[in-house]
């Protein structure tokens, strides 16, 4: 195999695996979803790339753009719903503990 080939795989290499990293980044900080959830979408993904050739970017697009199609699409809706409101909640909360931190003062 010549030099410019190995150089170009490498590249194709090193591309493919900040997609996938990305993407279970994205995927994860979607609501609801836990580490089957992810675990599933990586195998999902890699599956696909693996039979066909091709590069996460050609079969799915952007991963961020994938992480919450896959998202809407494995996580059932009461799940993802349980989680913004928990999230929300979390939120105020914090939101709450600091303005209380602004009042105490140092």
């Amino acid at each position: 195999m010549a030099k410019k080939d190995r150089t170009t795989d490498a590249a194709r290499e090193k591309d493919r695996e900040k997609w996938m990293a990305r993407f279970q980044v994205r995927l994860a900080l979607q609501p609801g979803v836990d580490r089957a959830v992810v675990l599933q979408a990586v195998k999902e993904v890699t599956a696909h790339c693996a039979d066909t050739g091709e590069h996460p970017r050609t079969a799915f697009g952007d991963p961020d753009a994938h992480a919450v199609q896959t998202a809407a699409r494995l996580v059932p809706a009461d799940r993802a719903a349980r989680a913004r409101r928990h999230n929300a909640v979390l939120d105020a909360l914090d939101s709450v503990s600091g303005r209380a931190g602004d009042i105490a003062g140092p």
